[in-house]
């Protein structure tokens, strides 16, 4: 690319659920800077926050929140987030709004959307990216699903992080058996890299997602960890303002890392115990290492992918309220999932904001 040419600014904007969302639009964000564009980057919550934290000198911007909360109980998911709904249809027109204002003050030129569906234009190139397709609801996955097609049907593209082809992560969830959308699988994407490195961790735990339930399973698993024999890395996945490092035993815990911390944590543990989140998968298989799934109660996607991968004989997992530390010596007897190296074309996939 010619670099005296002019510098096109892109609005990036990841939904504000968990943390997966955010951290990876990282390497989107690096590749669009490598390519000559000029990233602005809008959220909330702990997405802005951690962010910001990766990228201090690039320009933020404040989206609205869509209030997303889980049940304490998984079972009223589904009914609070119908509840939810209200809130979350004011945040996405606010932010339809807020991203028309934006594109004239700040000039902008194209679009990536994280899974925030108000920011959209007509008039600048508008990629969303997902990997659901088909949204898993239970027995109203086939509303859901639809009403998100509809969705993405407005943006110029489609990327889902993922391999078109078998064998691939997202399984039904990112794959359609016919469809009219544009849609580019781009390969998964992931923020770290495979190192090799000493073990200095028999086990990392890392938390992330929403409250409640992020904050009842790291309760959970602070007992549970008292009866395990190794040395534990517990990266609990709250974003703060400094971050705090305490030891308990042979427990190391963090409040968050950064992600070359977290990289060098993930390759110098030799398992690890997570959620089951799209995101969390991508860095596991880009890093080969193997793993043990809690998916978030209620959260059908997670227990989707949780299912798939045991089924599949790659990753073993167990409910939440059902999950004991000796649940850990499943992993032995699965293959983990299998390692990508991917790499991705960035100049192509830019293309779309140079038409």
């Amino acid at each position: 690319m010619d670099l005296n040419a002019y510098s096109k600014t892109i609005l990036i904007a990841p939904l504000n659920w968990g943390l997966g969302h955010a951290t990876r639009c990282i390497p989107i964000i690096k590749a669009l800077q490598e390519n000559n564009y000029i990233p602005i980057i809008a959220s909330d919550g702990i997405a802005l926050e951690l962010l910001r934290k990766e990228f201090p000198y690039l320009q933020f911007l404040e989206l609205p929140s869509y209030q997303i909360e889980y049940a304490k109980n998984g079972k009223n998911f589904k009914w609070k987030l119908f509840k939810s709904c209200p809130k979350m249809i004011q945040a996405i027109y606010n932010e339809k709004k807020m991203v028309k204002e934006w594109i004239k003050k700040y000039e902008i030129d194209g679009i990536i959307s994280d899974n925030r569906l108000g920011v959209f234009s007509k008039k600048i190139p508008s990629v969303f990216m997902t990997h659901q397709l088909n949204v898993m609801t239970g027995n109203t996955t086939w509303l859901t699903s639809k009403m998100h097609q509809n969705i993405i049907k407005k943006y110029t593209t489609c990327w889902v992080p993922d391999f078109s082809t078998k064998p691939n992560l997202t399984g039904a969830l990112g794959h359609l058996e016919k469809t009219n959308l544009v849609i580019q699988y781009i390969g998964p994407l992931s923020r770290l890299h495979k190192k090799q490195t000493e073990i200095k961790y028999d086990l990392m735990i890392i938390l992330s997602g929403p409250e409640p339930q992020r904050g009842i399973l790291e309760e959970q698993l602070k007992i549970e960890i008292l009866r395990y024999s190794g040395k534990t890395i517990f990266i609990k996945g709250v974003v703060e303002k400094n971050q705090i490092k305490e030891q308990i035993g042979d427990v190391t815990y963090y409040n968050f890392m950064n992600t070359r911390q977290l990289e060098q944590a993930f390759n110098e543990s030799d398992k690890v115990l997570c959620r089951s989140g799209y995101t969390t998968v991508m860095d596991l298989a880009k890093l080969d290492k193997k793993a043990f799934f809690i998916p978030t109660p209620g959260q059908y996607e997670q227990e989707y992918l949780a299912k798939k991968y045991k089924k599949e004989g790659l990753v073993p997992y167990a409910e939440q309220d059902n999950f004991k530390i000796e649940n850990l010596l499943e992993i032995e007897n699965f293959k983990g999932l299998p390692q990508i190296d991917a790499v991705l074309n960035w100049e192509f996939l830019f293309q779309v904001f140079e038409k």
